[in-house]
């Protein structure tokens, strides 16, 4: 069965809630069993933990794989794509906004006298 292609807006939908990004910084250095992501995130409970994970995983942000009767979730960069595709137009506006920039305080530097 062929994999479903994941939309930027799928993406975009996941990690605007900051539950769901703090999730992400977290399985950013290794992977996690979800009682250690429950235990994490105290102020939410088991299954609204589950559901911030169910998003993750749709959006291929994260996989699970189970052991025993554990489910170890990790980071799935390659999620992240669909994501660094588009912000990356915007690179070359935030190179030349901060190039203008240091032209300018180069400029504001060399007219100052000491």
């Amino acid at each position: 069965m062929p994999r479903e292609t994941v939309t930027l807006d799928t993406v975009l939908t996941a990690v605007a809630d900051p539950t769901r990004r703090e999730m992400l910084d977290f399985l950013v250095t290794r992977s996690h069993s979800a009682g250690e992501i429950v235990s994490r995130f105290p102020q939410l409970t088991q299954p609204g933990v589950s559901q911030h994970l169910r998003v993750l995983r749709e959006a291929q942000l994260v996989s699970v794989t189970v052991e025993a009767q554990r489910r170890i979730y990790s980071l799935k960069a390659e999620g992240l794509l669909e994501l660094h595709s588009w912000i990356s137009k915007y690179q070359r506006f935030w190179s030349d906004r901060l190039d203008a920039l240091e032209q300018h305080l180069e400029k504001k530097k060399g007219g100052k006298k000491k």
